[in-house]
């Protein structure tokens, strides 16, 4: 049996429903069952409590064979990043009196450096955090998600999908969350492995090529237009972000177009996506006009 953790969310469900189609068992900590109800309907075996409860990560560790950790998306945390440490000192406390055999964490590209992240710095904090455990752990570097460009399935109809990549001809690393958890399960149930390790996970992709992609789905040319840099702010306050919050999400696309915060840091292994942005766009229009 598997830990799953943030099982509800994109990452966390594509890595269960790989681990439930290799015929394992899986087991999710969730703080509202009725949001998991087509898990349990699946046989996932659910466990009451989040993050934020070392005593029920614990509970939920409990004759797990591995686990599969991550943070919860904060896109406005605080200065201190007191939400990310709050949970990762749960779980170090938890996988402490509870160790799996192995542990498999979601982080990101650019995690290896501990400033000018942005909110990346969370998962920075996440390695280091759980650096001196001793059960054998993996850190999935994942490069940005495609699902953060399905907004351009509304917003694109004009043509012009927005971005914060600039130049948007620039390739960084890109992957989608099913690729994520495919690598994720692999890692859990696959073969043994020893010490710390770090895979990067996705391939290289320029907006320009994304765009393009969601063109082909929509029917329609599509072309990447590069937001001001001056207009960020406002640009992320209509996504939700609080005014005067903005500046991780800033930073975190500053790093990516510098060119400092991408996969190919020294001594990690690497995995390709093999889902693309156009498999993204078109199974969520499938979805969407179903």
């Amino acid at each position: 049996m598997y830990l799953v953790m943030g099982i509800t969310g994109n990452v966390g469900g594509a890595t269960a429903r790989c681990l439930l189609a290799q015929g394992k068992k899986v087991r999710a900590l969730v703080r509202d069952r009725e949001k998991a109800t087509k898990w349990a309907d699946q046989g996932v075996e659910l466990v009451d409590g989040d993050w934020n409860d070392a005593a029920a990560i614990e509970r939920a560790l409990d004759g797990a064979e591995g686990a599969f950790v991550m943070l919860p998306s904060v896109w406005a945390p605080s200065p201190d990043f007191k939400e990310a440490k709050s949970v990762i000192a749960n779980y170090v406390e938890a996988l402490t009196d509870a160790a799996p055999p192995r542990l498999v964490a979601l982080s990101s590209m650019g995690a290896n450096r501990t400033d000018g992240l942005g909110m990346i710095t969370a998962l920075s904090l996440l390695e280091q955090g759980l650096r001196h455990l001793p059960m054998p752990t993996t850190y999935v570097r994942a490069g940005a998600f495609f699902e953060n460009f399905l907004y351009g399935l509304h917003v694109a109809q004009g043509g012009t999908l927005p971005v914060y990549y600039n130049p948007t001809s620039r390739k960084s690393a890109m992957v989608a969350t099913d690729d994520v958890g495919a690598a994720v399960a692999s890692l859990l149930s696959g073969p043994a492995w020893s010490g710390h390790r770090v895979v990067e996970l996705g391939s290289m992709v320029s907006a320009d090529e994304v765009a393009a992609q969601l063109g082909e789905v929509m029917q329609r040319d599509v072309k990447a237009f590069a937001v001001p840099r001056d207009g960020w702010p406002a640009a992320f306050e209509q996504m939700g972000i609080p005014k005067g919050q903005t500046g991780p999400a800033e930073a975190m696309f500053d790093a990516v177009n510098a060119g400092w915060m991408d996969i190919g840091v020294a001594g990690t292994e690497h995995v390709a996506g093999t889902t693309s942005a156009h498999d993204v766009f078109a199974a969520a229009h499938k979805a969407a006009t179903a």
